[in-house]
């Protein structure tokens, strides 16, 4: 992992923070034209995501050509995310971080956890995405009270989306700038084609995606066209000197005998904040990358981290590979320590139920999971650790998020097997959650390494534990 550099000096990176009156608005579309346009520019842009997100985060990775961070402030206290946010603006001219939902929203009434928080603790201007479908004057009195509600909020800019034509926009405009004083940077007209195809839980994941690439240049030529580039990057340039922490330093970890962690990714698995990963690397692992889809087996791993995705969309071929699957269930029997979160879940299940038919998994758990057309879990999550189990210590609480259609319809274990009790959020079953066999820990929470930075030392930890014993069995090193 990329050693983080020394905090010293405050920084005022040009940014803004791309923010909408609720989901829906166009965000991640103006996010991904922003960033796509400036970098046709020649201009370094680092990609953020406000809020628990994989597949938004991805298409702004993609547009940016680098990874694309998450600042959640509520899984993350905000001297860390000030100490990340730094440290990936330093090698970026420009920053973008989308925030998530309407401006305000937030878990509570304090709005604690909202995308105006973050935009504050960072020193960042607003760009405002309104969907002006059947409204012109009437916006004017909306952005003005947003603007009024919080007047440490700085928005920058407005940016209208699915204009019905020049009179449409014109109105719009004036009316705006007129009685707020706030410009309008673009307007952008209901567009004809759905350059980013929607699944339940949104965009779908640009690997799954052939025309990922095309869409991005679609998307990139109607910011140039309808948004006002340069005034945009103007407003960025406001961005004020944020208060940094101490230096926080993250070091790599150097094993004497270095473990290797195998991580699921294609696919049917691909929900993996960077940070995790990068998190691992600092702790002393390497990482080896397989496919239950194209992949005969697993090669020679310490541990394995199974993140989200979509494994019932690619029941059928995870089935089929029936070599991989045996090979996990084989290696959990004999203490692989596994890690496996939501679609990880569901793979280390017995069965996944769909409507054209039953799919067998790996067999680790004792579970079998079905799927219903509205959300069975969705939002963040509290999880107090009750058992043991190879990763956390019991009376640990854990920060953490959810969104799945899936659900238990069979379960065959008992208390002793599910380690974590829900304070918030749905979790597994009966309000609780953390399957644990053997050395396998799987959970519908997704948690974020920034978050709980103790995952990843527990998870080369244990990897380390596992290496000796194999090594003393057999008698080699």
């Amino acid at each position: 992992m990329k050693q983080a550099s020394s905090i010293q000096q405050p920084t005022a990176t040009p940014g803004i923070v791309v923010a909408a009156l609720r989901g829906g608005s166009g965000k991640t579309i103006f996010s991904v034209g922003i960033i796509a346009a400036l970098r046709s520019l020649g201009r370094s842009v680092s990609p953020f995501k406000k809020g628990p997100d994989y597949i938004d985060a991805g298409w702004l990775a993609l547009a940016a050509g680098r990874p694309c961070y998450n600042l959640d402030t509520f899984l993350i206290d905000p001297e860390t995310i000030l100490a990340s946010y730094h440290t990936h603006t330093q090698t970026a001219e420009f920053s973008v971080i989308e925030g998530n939902r309407g401006l305000y929203d937030c878990i509570n009434t304090k709005g604690e956890t909202s995308t105006a928080e973050l935009s504050k603790l960072l020193g960042l201007p607003l760009i405002l995405c309104i969907d002006a479908t059947k409204t012109t004057r009437t916006m004017a009195a909306v952005v003005g009270g947003i603007a009024a509600f919080d007047p440490d909020v700085r928005i920058g800019g407005v940016v209208l989306n699915r204009v019905a034509g020049k009179r449409h926009q014109g109105i719009l405009t004036r009316s705006i700038e007129e009685y707020t004083g706030i410009p309008v940077v673009g307007a952008v007209p209901k567009l004809k084609e759905q350059r980013f195809p929607e699944r339940h839980m949104g965009l779908v994941p640009t690997p799954e995606h052939s025309w990922a690439g095309p869409a991005i240049d679609a998307i990139r030529s109607v910011a140039q066209q309808h948004l006002d580039l340069d005034r945009i990057q103007e407003i960025a340039t406001t961005a004020t000197s944020i208060r940094l922490p101490q230096e926080k330093r993250m070091e790599r970890q150097i094993l004497a005998d270095p473990v290797r962690i195998g991580i699921l990714r294609d696919a049917a698995f691909q929900f993996y904040y960077p940070e995790n990963l990068e998190a691992l690397e600092a702790a002393g692992a390497t990482l080896v990358f397989a496919s239950p889809l194209t992949d005969q087996g697993l090669p020679p791993v310490d541990a394995i981290y199974i993140g989200g995705g979509f494994p019932e969309t690619h029941a059928r071929e995870l089935e089929a590979n029936t070599a991989f699957r045996h090979q996990i269930k084989s290696l959990a029997e004999g203490g692989l320590p596994i890690y496996g979160e939501c679609g990880g879940l569901m793979y280390l299940g017995e069965q996944l139920l769909l409507d054209d038919g039953a799919f067998e998994m790996t067999g680790v758990l004792p579970a079998v999971f079905g799927f219903s057309k509205r959300p069975q879990g969705h939002g963040y999550t509290i999880v107090e650790v009750e058992r043991e189990n190879p990763f956390y210590p019991p009376g640990q609480t854990l920060l953490g998020h959810e969104f799945h259609y899936s659900s238990v319809k069979q379960w065959q274990g008992n208390d002793t097997n599910l380690a974590f009790s829900m304070q918030r959020g749905a979790g597994f079953f009966e309000g609780k959650d953390g399957v644990c066999v053997n050395n396998v820990l799987a959970t519908y929470t997704h948690i974020h390494a920034l978050g709980t930075p103790q995952w990843a030392r527990a998870m080369v930890d244990q990897a380390k534990k596992y290496k000796a014993a194999r090594q003393n069995q057999h008698g080699f090193k």
